[in-house]
């Protein structure tokens, strides 16, 4: 599984912070969301973080679910 790229994020004045997946808005964070989020970014790998935080990155099941008998009707 590759690491997730793209991310960045932004702090605003008022305390939110706007996470951005490929030059648009993934995610807007307030409050103690926001300051939860800030302190995981510093501790950790900041792509995964903003990945995991936003929901957009894969599992590494996905094939596998694609082809599970369930899923070959659709």
């Amino acid at each position: 599984m590759s690491a997730p790229s793209g991310f960045s994020y932004r702090e605003r004045g008022s305390g939110t912070v706007v996470i951005v997946h490929r030059g648009r808005a993934a995610a807007t964070l307030r409050g103690g969301r926001a300051a939860a989020f800030l302190a995981e970014v510093d501790a950790g790998d900041p792509q995964l973080v903003m990945a995991r935080w936003t929901g957009a990155y894969k599992f590494g099941n996905e094939r596998t679910v694609r082809n599970h008998p369930r899923n070959q009707g659709r």
